[in-house]
């Protein structure tokens, strides 16, 4: 059988494209490595902006129903800044959407599945072996059993994480942020952080994050970040079991009540990975496309990974169905993802600053900003019910840093 586009990586970004692609009457090819997906401490929420995406994707309620964890409240405290009450996502976002937390590898399974049901030819335990761009690009793959085959199609489609190979069988040229993050994660049982919002706490002084996403069936994924001043922790990077008491007590110097821990029960891996962002300008060229982390990797102290992944199956779903001419269909979807993700890149990296940098120019900038934005909120960058809607500009900039003043 022809297909009409292969889609190498079938996790959450791939499936969803291949998903909604397919309902819609394309021939697709799906790739995926693993027989099985592993937990490897990835991203477990998606923003209202990214559960709009999902609900664009007619992937909602089959999120939801198949061991979502919908979270209406989010709950925010900074440094010594008053916390407020909780924030009500449906009563102040546009979308009028709360948040969707689910087990990645639950979720990766799930979505894989819907779209091999919505007629995607879905190919397991193959290693992609290369891809040559063209007008028609060919794909190399070694199958289970070991025997060699080819694919030709209309488009390659890129969602091999941010890792990915096909970044370098397609030439694009890669843009990295220096090092400033370090995030470590655990999924635990008997957690004893609120079930009914997701819970930030921001030490600006320290460097320090904690954040909590409530999942199904009593579980949470925390999460303990921290910005990587050389020198200025002398903190290793937290991997495995031991590392548990290490990570409870970076969490309880960020903020995080010690009677969180005290009945939790590690059932996960505990992993740490770099924090910057890196990303691909343009990411089309040649008959190969690129989407989720493929074509960009945010920094996951923010927890736009997923939504971001979303936004780009369906923004490359619609340019695809709209327009006859796939080049120019995917050129348009790859201008479009550089707007989207550049407007979070920007907002994620002003809130770094003001709330997670220790620096001494940070902290001075903090001195001025901060007390301006509990004065008047309007100042404040909507990032969780906006996300990239929410405005980037310069004049953003100006005003959220206090520079707009004397």
């Amino acid at each position: 059988m022809r297909h009409d586009l292969a889609v190498v990586g079938g996790g959450i970004a791939g499936a969803s494209l291949a998903y909604a692609l397919a309902r819609a009457g394309a021939k697709v090819l799906v790739l995926e490595r693993e027989t099985a997906f592993r937990d490897r401490v990835r991203g477990e929420q998606l923003h209202c902006w990214g559960v709009a995406e999902a609900r664009l994707l007619g992937l909602h309620e089959l999120l939801r129903a198949q061991g979502g964890h919908e979270v209406r409240l989010w709950s925010s405290r900074v440094g010594g800044l008053p916390s407020g009450s909780p924030r009500d996502l449906v009563d102040t976002t546009p979308h009028r959407l709360p948040a969707l937390n689910f087990h990645h590898p639950e979720m990766q399974e799930v979505v894989l599945q819907a779209a091999e049901a919505a007629g995607a030819e879905v190919r397991r335990g193959v290693v992609v072996q290369g891809v040559t761009p063209g007008q028609r690009p060919l794909i190399r793959v070694r199958t289970p059993g070991g025997a060699n085959e080819e694919f030709d199609t209309r488009l390659v489609v890129g969602a091999d994480g941010r890792n990915s190979a096909c970044r370098g069988w397609g030439g694009f040229q890669v843009h990295r942020e220096p090092d400033r993050m370090i995030v470590a994660g655990a999924l635990m049982h008997g957690y004893g952080a609120p079930t009914d919002r997701i819970t930030s706490i921001m030490d600006p002084a320290g460097g320090r994050l904690s954040f909590s996403a409530p999942l199904s069936r009593g579980r949470c994924r925390s999460y303990f970040a921290w910005f990587d001043v050389a020198g200025s922790h002398g903190r290793r990077r937290l991997a495995g079991p031991r590392s548990l008491a290490d990570f409870a007590a970076g969490s309880i110097a960020a903020g995080a009540p010690s009677e969180w821990f005290a009945s939790a029960e590690l059932i996960g891996p505990i992993a740490s990975f770099p924090g910057a962002d890196n990303w691909v300008p343009n990411p089309y060229r040649d008959g190969m496309a690129l989407i989720g982390d493929a074509a960009a990797s945010s920094d996951p102290s923010f927890g736009a990974g997923l939504s971001l992944a979303l936004g780009d199956a369906r923004s490359l779903r619609d340019r695809l169905l709209a327009n006859e001419d796939w080049e120019v269909a995917a050129r348009e979807y790859a201008a479009e993802h550089d707007g989207r993700y550049g407007a979070v890149r920007r907002i994620t990296g002003w809130i770094r600053t003001l709330f997670l940098d220790p620096r001494p120019e940070a902290v001075a900038l903090r001195a001025r900003a901060l007390p301006r934005i509990v004065a008047d909120p309007s100042r404040r960058v909507d990032y969780v019910g906006l996300g990239p809607l929410a405005p980037s500009d310069d004049a953003a900039r100006r005003r959220l840093f206090g520079e707009d003043e004397g």
